[in-house]
């Protein structure tokens, strides 16, 4: 399980284990389960926020394309993975949010 999230958080277990003590010697009213998995949800918020950004540019690309009379066949394509993108985002967002209220 400490395997999996640190692989999660882009961090080696060593890595993973010495911020979550850092963060837990801190808030000492927290667990570093509770951190761990705030670290978690943050990354999984930004990964989101990258993949708007990509899933934006192709979306504005299309459209750049249409505005200059060309075809844009993967218009439909770009449009779902903003949706998807936003949607991620919102997930994530929420977790977070959830998370700071209990």
């Amino acid at each position: 399980m400490i395997k999996s999230a640190a692989a999660r958080c882009n961090l080696s277990v060593a890595g993973f284990l010495a911020r979550a003590a850092l963060a837990a010697a801190r808030d000492l009213d927290r667990t570093s389960a509770e951190i761990a998995d705030e670290r978690e949800v943050i990354t999984a918020l930004f990964d989101s926020r990258r993949k708007l950004g990509w899933a934006g540019s192709n979306l504005n690309q299309a459209v750049k394309a249409l505005n200059s009379g060309a075809e844009a066949p993967h218009l439909e394509a770009a449009i779902a993975a903003v949706h998807r993108a936003a949607e991620s985002v919102r997930d994530a967002s929420a977790r977070l949010i959830d998370q700071r209220a209990t």
